[in-house]
């Protein structure tokens, strides 16, 4: 996994716990649903649990009504105040902002989360938590 700002952080779980366990990080995220309509903006101090509990609808909400499941973008950092800023700051974007912030990163708007190496990411995925665009419609 590359962050922006922080050196490039090892793949496989083992090795990103000890980081993780090392340092503090701070992560301002974009999730989006299956079909790109709707955003969320989010602030955690852990990915890959808050992307986990996104796709399997653990905090009711916005996220779950609207089955806000797929990692478009995110942003790393090392001081709280600096993210808390920056999350603030996107949240107060117009839509066209944010999908050119995306663009920048994710053009084709993958589920970043797909490509981090933990098996319940990738589990939650394929069990139809997360829903893909179908061709009939």
């Amino acid at each position: 996994m590359s962050f922006r700002g922080v050196r490039q952080l090892p793949g496989d779980e083992e090795s990103y716990k000890t980081i993780m366990g090392k340092f503090k990080y701070y992560f301002v995220y974009m999730m989006s649903n299956w079909n790109n309509k709707v955003l969320y903006t989010g602030l955690t101090n852990d990915l890959l649990r808050r992307t986990y509990e996104h796709k399997n609808k653990y905090i009711k909400g916005f996220t779950a009504k609207y089955n806000i499941t797929k990692l478009v973008y995110y942003e790393v950092y090392q001081d709280i105040h600096i993210a808390i800023f920056r999350e603030k700051e996107i949240k107060k974007w117009r839509r066209e902002k944010k999908n050119k912030l995306i663009g920048t990163i994710n053009p084709e708007w993958r589920d970043l989360s797909l490509e981090f190496d933990d098996e319940r990411i990738k589990d939650s995925s394929v069990s139809g938590n997360s829903r893909t665009p179908r061709n009939d419609r």
